[in-house]
This record gives C-alpha cells, structure tokens and sequence, in this order.
C-alpha cells in the first residue's frame, strides 16, 4: 500500500509540471496584447513568441531526450524542469522582443522531453491495466491549467502585469521539481543510453506516420481553438468579456476528455481509439460551424468540442510508444513535437479561407478536413497491421508445413 501511495504521488509530479507547462503555452495568447504594448511592438509581432515557444518544443523533444539518455528518468525530469523554470522566470523580466524571443525559444525545449519521458515513467507506475489511467494523469495537468492556471495568469497580466504570468510558471516549476525530487522513485536511464540505438528508432516507417496522424488529427482541434475568440464575439455575438468563461468551458471540456481517451484506450486498441476520437471530431466541428450563430447553443458546444477533441490525448500518446519500441521515450517525445507542429499548422490553414473572406466559421470546417485526414490515416496503419499479421500467419503455417 506504501509504495502504492508513492506512486500516486510521483504522477501527482507529473501533473504538476503538465500544468506548468500548459500554462506557459496558452496563457501568451491571453496577454499578447499586454505584451506587446509594453515592448512597444505590434501583436503580429509578438505573436512570434508563441512561434518561438512551439520551434523550441519541435527541436527540444528529441534532441534532448537522446541526449540525456543514459541518465535516470528521474534525474533528467528534474533536471528538465529546472530548465523550464529557469527560462520561463527570466521570459517574466525580458525587457525587448529579442530578449523574450530567446527566452520563450529556450522555454519551449524541455516541453516535449518532459512529456515524453513522463508518459513513459507514467506507464512504469501505472497498475497493471491502468497504462491509460497514468498517462491521462499526468496529462490532467495540462488540461488543469486552461481552467485555472491560464484564466488567473490571463487577469493577472491584464490587471497588474504581464510578467506576473510567467512568474507564477517559474514557481509552479519549483513546487514540481520538489515533488519530483521527493516523490519520484529511482527511476532507470530515461531511454537506451545509447546514443545511435536511439537514433534508430527514426528509421521506423510507422513511427513518422504516427507523428504525422498526431500533426494533422490535432491540427484540427488547433484550426477551432485558434480562432475562438472571433467566433464567439463576431459570429455568436457575445461581448469580448465572454471569451475568458468560453475558454474556461473549452478547458472542462478537455478534462473530462482526457479521461474518456483514457478509458477508450483501455476498451479498444490505442490506434482505434484515435479513430473514433477523430470521428467524432469531425462531427462536432461540423456541427459548429452550423450553430455559431446561436449565442447560448455555442456556449454548450464549445465545452463538447473540447471535450471530444482532447479524448485524443491518451491514446495518441499510447500509440506512439507501441510503435517507437526498444526507445520508447525517444518517440513518445517526438509526439509533443508533432502536437505543437499540430498547433501551428492548424492555425495557419484554418486562418487561409478567413483571409479569403470566408468567415470565422470556417475554420470549423478546416478542423473537420484535418481530423478526417487523421482518420484516414489511422485507418490505413489499422489496414498495414492486419496484412502484416495476415502475412505472419500465413508464413508460420508454412513454415509447419
């Protein structure tokens, strides 16, 4: 029951840095403006930091991941998260675009290697069966944070200042690195511990395919996220105080989602699980698009949509470790890679049509294409591993010939 108890407290680690750093990713969108007026630079331009924060998740997750492979698990999450801490507390007293550019970039680098190794370490103290438990506990924290920590740091930025919001990051960060130096057991090396072994694993047709179905399938909750400020004020009519409680919805919505990929996960195989989360994201986006012109309909739906969107989480993640075996953490990091490239693409695409005069509700629509394509690709890795279990047995059989 002790060591039970302990493990229970590791993953409470894990949720804690889950928070800090969902925080630090979404609370720059709620004070961009702030941050920009004292920069005395455009919002276009310090829209660049979200861009820096996301270059350095793509570059950090595997590098420093392989990097940092012959340490214990343990010994790298701490040493990940002083790093958050660090560059995120000095983004709080960044005094021009350069200096807070630099910082946000470095910020970025230890997102992706923290989930990643977490996800892994979150299985090895998981309970049998409970694999997708852990893992959606650590994500908890991430979906946490835009309910509570992402509001707080959004109001605190507007009403005193910006840095505030980072602050609070760096001390959410400290509060972690304790939990994890007193409650994380000892923990073997975070990957193989060698450096070309772990190289191998990006020679693994199925794993690029996975990076790819979590880049276009979350791209498509990032192309309705992206643009729901507009779509609440322009196309439902709400005043722009209302966007701070619809965020808050959308946040529920991705808590309680998490849970349910959980338990999809836990019901079907990882990848089917992918499949019906992405169906029935392309169901509510499309649907949407159709009621965004009924103030109190859109409220409710912004709550279901993060709902269904985030039920991806687990089971991406889940799927992504089957198909890196021998360096699991190594291919379970490169998925926050592919989330944030996710995040990025989904932003532009759905911002091409908006250009083009197409409306806000648009966007809804770009969502619904990117998460068909998922679909479609989760079904194509379902189809290759059924021929190739096919073609298996079929050699065994005469090989007993």
């Amino acid at each position: 029951m002790k060591n039970e108890n302990y493990n229970k407290k590791a993953l409470i680690a894990l949720a804690m840095g889950g928070f800090g750093i969902g925080m630090t990713e979404f609370v720059i969108m709620g004070i961009l403006p702030d941050v920009a007026k004292a920069l005395q630079i455009t919002i276009p331009q310090a829209g660049h930091f979200i861009s820096a924060y996301a270059l350095g998740v793509v570059v950090g997750a595997p590098t420093l991941t392989v990097l940092s492979g012959k340490w214990p698990a343990h010994k790298v999450l701490l040493f990940l998260m002083g790093w958050f801490t660090v560059f995120n507390t000095l983004s709080a007293f960044a005094t021009s675009y350069e200096m807070l550019l630099v910082s946000r970039f470095l910020s970025g680098l230890p997102h992706g290697a923290f989930f990643g190794i977490g996800a892994v370490v979150a299985t090895k103290l998981a309970k049998e069966g409970k694999t997708a438990q852990a893992i959606a506990t650590m994500f908890t924290g991430l979906t946490v944070a835009n309910v509570i920590g992402v509001p707080i740091g959004t109001y605190l930025g507007h009403q005193y200042n910006w840095g505030l919001s980072f602050i609070i990051v760096g001390v959410i960060g400290v509060l972690t690195m304790l939990s994890i130096y007193f409650w994380m057991p000892k923990l073997s090396p975070s990957s193989t511990g060698n450096f070309k072994k772990d190289l191998k694993v990006f020679k693994k047709l199925e794993l690029w395919v996975m990076i790819l179905l979590t880049t276009v399938g979350t791209g498509g909750f990032f192309a309705w996220y992206s643009y729901i400020a507009p779509l609440i004020t322009q196309v439902s009519g709400h005043p722009e105080t209302i966007v701070s409680y619809a965020m808050v919805l959308a946040g529920l919505g991705m808590v309680f989602g998490n849970f349910l990929g959980a338990k999809m996960a836990e019901l079907f195989s990882p990848i089917k699980a992918v499949m019906i989360s992405l169906s029935l994201m392309v169901t509510v986006l499309l649907i949407n698009s159709v009621i965004a012109v009924n103030p109190t309909l859109i409220l409710v739906w912004t709550f279901v949509v993060g709902f269904i969107s985030f039920s991806v989480s687990t089971p991406i993640q889940m799927a992504i470790i089957r198909a890196s075996k021998g360096s699991e953490m190594v291919g379970s990091s490169m998925n926050h890679s592919a989330f944030n490239m996710g995040n990025a693409s989904g932003a532009y695409f759905a911002g091409l049509p908006i250009a083009l005069g197409y409306g806000f509700t648009s966007a809804s629509i770009v969502g619904a294409a990117m998460a068909g394509t998922g679909v479609f690709i989760a079904i194509m890795i379902i189809l290759f591993r059924r021929s190739k279990k096919v073609k298996a047995t079929r050699e065994m059989a005469l090989n007993a010939q």
